[in-house]
């Protein structure tokens, strides 16, 4: 159960520090691809490594046993052919010359190959999670588990944009300054970001406190919008949001600011994240908010931070006007952003989580 007695060394810190600079300066000028670190597992599990993330196949140069599993210190750097002569320069300048050999090249097929072994990339990349599926069988709803399993065997493009609308064309307001209500509460984070980009589309933003508005010290009258930004207000112990919606239902001066507040005819609400989940749990204050769904714990059982695709259907949304049919990738972070509707709720949408194809799924 052991491959060699000798454990990986560094001999000489000043070829190191030169191969530190060198990459960085490689890195700033574009010339790198993708990089990745020699570790545990040797050349072979970096190569891999690198080939799951980008799924693509590699046609690996060297097929030597020890040169493939050896873990003294290195790295794995792609190279566009393009680049190829002025990062081998680059390196050799540096006093890297001998350090720098072409270990493999990237195929069309999507299979691992190494001399006369060739495996297809997705069934390696299943072999090598699967210890982390096994436990996750454990500790989630296995269901899932075996979703995103079984999803690596699929045949996926990954992420995809597609825009209905110019991005360069993002509307600004230049004739006055309406302020909005850039709400936190404690728990809160978010909010100096969300300040900024209301502030660079022509809005006043104005920090407010949750404390500003039950002591009185400012009323939402003073704004045409209002942004309850994301994070974990009371640190959700009472579920996602909840504590901040009961902090406005169960104090009457509260609970009359925001009900004046959304029965304006030109206000306009957002909620993100905490945010939303917060929002939801106001509708009872919120006129025409019967169509909105309550957000749940989510299948997993587990909090989820992903990066995901969404398409913008068609809506009233003020936010999303001329984005119809766009699929745009888009962070998430949450443990209860289930959202449940009821009824014809489900074809007033929004946004949709879609696939790599733009099929949806939910």
């Amino acid at each position: 159960n052991q491959i060699g007695i000798d454990t990986p060394n560094l001999d000489d810190s000043t070829v190191f520090k030169n191969f530190f600079t060198t990459i960085n300066q490689l890195n700033k000028q574009g010339l790198i691809s993708a990089y990745h670190d020699r570790s545990d597992g040797g050349i072979i599990t970096t190569l891999l490594e690198m080939a799951f993330a980008s799924h693509c196949g590699l046609d690996i140069i060297n097929d030597d046993i020890s040169a493939l599993f050896n873990e003294e210190l290195g790295c794995v750097i792609q190279v566009s052919n393009a680049h190829k002569v002025a990062v081998i320069n680059a390196l050799s300048k540096a006093g890297l010359a001998k350090c720098v050999r072409t270990i493999a090249k990237i195929n069309n097929t999507d299979t691992i190959n190494i001399g006369n072994f060739s495996k297809k990339r997705s069934v390696l990349q299943q072999l090598w999670t699967k210890t982390s599926y096994e436990i996750v069988k454990l500790r989630d709803n296995p269901e899932c588990a075996k979703e995103e399993f079984d999803a690596i065997a699929q045949d996926s493009a990954g992420l995809q944009t597609q825009l209905s609308f110019d991005i360069h064309q993002a509307p600004a307001i230049l004739t006055h300054r309406p302020k909005v209500a850039i709400l936190r509460e404690q728990g809160v984070n978010g909010q100096i970001e969300m300040a900024a980009a209301f502030d660079k589309a022509g809005f006043e933003a104005i920090d407010v406190h949750m404390s500003d508005i039950l002591q009185n010290r400012l009323s939402l009258s003073e704004f045409s919008g209002l942004v309850a930004c994301g994070g974990f207000s009371y640190g959700d112990v009472l579920g996602a949001g909840r504590g901040w919606a009961s902090s406005i239902l169960y104090n009457p001066r509260a609970k009359e600011e925001f009900e004046a507040f959304f029965n304006r005819d030109e206000s306009f609400a957002l909620g993100v994240c905490n945010g939303c989940q917060m929002l939801s749990q106001l509708s009872d204050i919120i006129p025409g908010s019967q169509h909105w769904p309550s957000f749940n714990r989510n299948v997993s059982q587990q909090f989820e931070a992903r990066f995901s695709s969404v398409k913008i259907g068609k809506s009233h949304s003020i936010f999303l006007d001329g984005m119809q049919g766009s699929v745009i990738p888009i962070a998430i972070a949450h443990g209860e952003g289930r959202a449940i509707f009821t009824g014809e709720q489900s074809n007033n949408i929004a946004l949709q989580y879609v696939d790599h194809s733009a099929n949806p799924t939910q």
